[in-house]
């Protein structure tokens, strides 16, 4: 058995020497919030590593996604995935869009460009597509269909942080991405989020949308909500940013051990990216034949304290609040679907100990 409880994941934190440098400068400073100079630095430092136009913080990645549909002016229905966490479609439904799903693909489990535009109607807006797990989404053909009937894209990567496509960042396409800070992220400021945009125009109103639609202290561009982000969270983000490198090579590596222990299994297959690219090995998802099969390997997990995630589960067109939908591969993969533990700490003991019990499970 495990000495100690293994989970998902674990968050990666910084030496504490370095967050409490940045706290002591905060305390001396006396400015917690409002655009402080920790948060200025953050977003300054993200859009040069990400290699993108215009990035902006806010305090979570939900927030993030009911921002850019407000910058967006989305009306009406939006193309989604029912393969994702719940926030993706209840941020839809919250800002009063009406979700319409579209099936995914059965390799790497993101929207299936090929069935998009036979949804597409008069009242269709937008496409929002998730890069689930870091796995990118066939951001051309999204992209050409979008084109062609006039469509915003807007792409979730909560998962997707440092992930590259034809050697730019995935980002880069669309008109608007979200990302997640959370603490459960690779890249994390314990709670936060940003959007990314290419348009100038769009940066403009997210500007003023985040901050109560401010446009300078007394005078207002517009509506606008609280997103802003605390310079404790900031501070947070800048201390984990310079450890990105270590921890994702750390990732992979225990991806690159975790493959070779678990290939050639039966009644299993472990999921990875459907198009080439630079991955972030953010989530180590394995497919089982059949949610039986699954229930016997997370059994035998926890009895040795290991607990691994049915992400996602369920299919999110189960939810009570949208329209019935009928996506039978999200609703069979959602059943099939778990996430091993993997994070910057993971030991090849652990792994080993994971893929032991997996095997153990699926071949007696």
């Amino acid at each position: 058995m495990s000495k100690n409880p293994l989970y998902v994941t674990k968050s990666f934190l910084p030496p504490v020497e370095e967050y409490t440098e940045r706290i002591k400068a905060i305390w001396e400073s006396g400015q917690l919030t409002n655009q402080g100079t920790n948060l200025v630095e953050l977003e300054k430092k993200l859009q040069d590593h990400l290699a993108v136009k215009h990035l902006f913080a806010v305090s979570n990645g939900t927030l993030a996604l009911q921002v850019a549909f407000k910058a967006l002016e989305l009306t009406g229905d939006v193309i989604t995935t029912p393969f994702s966490y719940v926030a993706t479609v209840s941020s839809l439904a919250w800002e009063g869009l009406n979700p319409v799903f579209v099936d995914i693909k059965e390799d790497d489990l993101c929207i299936d460009p090929a069935k998009i535009e036979a949804s597409i109607t008069p009242s269709t807006s937008a496409i929002l597509a998730t890069h689930v797990y870091g796995f990118p989404c066939d951001v051309v053909a999204i992209e050409k269909i979008a084109a062609k009937h006039n469509l915003k894209v807007i792409y979730d990567a909560a998962h997707a942080f440092d992930v590259t496509v034809n050697s730019k960042s995935v980002l880069a396409y669309g008109d608007a991405s979200t990302l997640s800070f959370h603490a459960t992220k690779i890249f994390h400021s314990g709670e936060g989020g940003a959007i990314v945009t290419p348009h100038a125009d769009v940066a403009h109103k997210i500007g003023y949308m985040r901050n109560f639609g401010h446009n300078g202290p007394e005078a207002f561009q517009g509506i606008g909500i609280n997103a802003k982000v605390s310079e404790v969270h900031a501070a947070l983000g800048l201390c984990v940013l310079p450890h990105m490198q270590t921890i994702i090579a750390h990732r992979q590596q225990a991806t690159q051990q975790y493959d070779a222990l678990l290939s050639n299994l039966p009644n299993m297959r472990v999921v990875k990216a459907g198009i080439a690219c630079k991955h972030n090995y953010a989530y180590y998802p394995v497919l089982f034949n059949t949610e039986e099969v699954l229930t016997k390997a997370v059994a035998s997990l926890n009895a040795a304290s290991i607990f691994p995630r049915r992400y996602f589960f369920p299919s999110l067109e189960t939810l009570p609040y949208v329209g019935h939908y009928e996506v039978p591969i999200s609703r069979s993969i959602s059943s099939r679907i778990l996430c091993l533990p993997l994070s910057a700490e993971i030991s090849e003991a652990e792994v080993s100990e994971v893929a032991a019990i997996i095997r153990t499970a699926l071949t007696s």
